[in-house]
């Protein structure tokens, strides 16, 4: 039995960073994957790149955001699992998605989700074991990492009234509202440049709304414990250590083994 995975990759005039994103998918050793490129009508050429690849399915159509274009590409998936990449974005290795096959075959879980690799940090990013209440709240593994069972998405997509953290608020609502169970692999699945769509200065303010509003949604009073929680362990401080070129390689060590891994 072959687990068939969806790759989906949204873009929009993405230069040759779409062409590198999508190597990265052809390389895989493992072959029981489609792979979607939902475009929003690039005009810069970076279509041509790819075009005429037969193991792409090539979707032009205007969307209304990032959001709505992931949920035109969800339609049209056909596999069983589903992963989201950024253009910039890179499986890690040529045998990412065979490793992850046999996690799926192995144990049973709606959300795998892997570790990250950030390039201009030059740094992995751990991801913990288990998902509790406090790791919704402080954030949840990257989508780049997390292969989703499809089912979660043919009952509700993503809600695009959500600008910057949609992603953010579909994992909450498949682990609270649909009892999703989660499982953490001991693989590297992204290479992830950074300085993306919720990275600009804006965003990163429109994301701290919706965090709060996400929250106090599917936590309810928790909320005000976990703020508390995350002034008293310095927060703020541990986050620029982490995003510190000279610092994230040492934080997230220390992270690992806080988490077993190291």
């Amino acid at each position: 039995m072959k687990i068939r995975f969806s790759v989906i990759v949204v873009c929009l005039n993405a230069g040759e960073e779409l062409k590198k994103t999508v190597d990265s998918v052809l390389m895989q050793r493992y072959p029981a994957y489609e792979l979607i490129v939902k475009d929003g009508g690039s005009t810069d050429g970076s279509l041509d790149a790819i075009a005429g690849d037969e193991r792409i399915r090539l979707v032009v159509k205007e969307d209304s955001s990032i959001y709505d274009a992931m949920n035109q590409a969800v339609s049209l998936a056909r596999g069983e699992y589903l992963i989201f990449l950024n253009c910039g974005d890179y499986f890690y290795n040529e045998l990412v998605l065979s490793r992850v096959a046999k996690e799926t075959l192995k144990y049973r879980a709606d959300i795998f989700y892997g570790d990250l690799y950030r390039r201009k940090l030059a740094s992995t990013d751990i991801s913990p074991d288990k998902v509790n209440d406090f790791l919704l709240f402080r954030n949840v593994p990257n989508h780049q990492v997390c292969f989703y069972d499809s089912r979660l998405f043919g009952k509700r997509a993503y809600k695009t009234k959500y600008t910057v953290r949609a992603d953010y608020e579909h994992f909450l609502y498949s682990v609270k509202s649909e009892g999703a169970r989660c499982r953490h692999m001991n693989i590297t699945v992204c290479s992830y440049e950074g300085d993306g769509f919720s990275e600009t200065s804006e965003n990163k303010q429109k994301a701290k709304e919706e965090h709060r509003e996400i929250t106090e949604e599917y936590l309810g009073k928790k909320v005000y414990l976990y703020r508390f929680l995350m002034i008293i362990t310095l927060q703020p401080l541990r986050e620029k250590l982490a995003q510190s070129p000279l610092f994230s390689s040492l934080y997230h060590k220390l992270k690992g083994r806080l988490y077993g891994k190291a």
